[in-house]
């Protein structure tokens, strides 16, 4: 198993990198399996990692208030 900085991993895997900030983001998020290892201040990941496009939000029905959106999600999280 040898593992990379995010930076490097990145030079290796995409012909234009993206900015350190969008990495870190990604590894805080999950968006790169496996998942990267933080070390102090840095991110390490494995060299044959990849990016995984992150699930698409559902779209907020039209004329839902916040009011019962959120007593929908208390009513499906007691429904568990």
């Amino acid at each position: 198993m040898s593992l990379a900085t995010l930076e490097e991993w990145a030079a290796e895997n995409f012909r234009t990198p993206p900015s350190t900030n969008t990495l870190r983001k990604w590894a805080r998020e999950g968006s790169i399996q496996p998942a990267p290892v933080k070390h102090g201040r840095s991110y390490y990941v494995e060299i044959d990692a990849r990016y995984h496009e992150p699930p698409k939000p559902q779209p907020i029905p039209r004329g839902s208030s916040l009011l019962n959106r959120i007593e929908a999600a208390r009513n499906v999280s007691k429904a568990a």
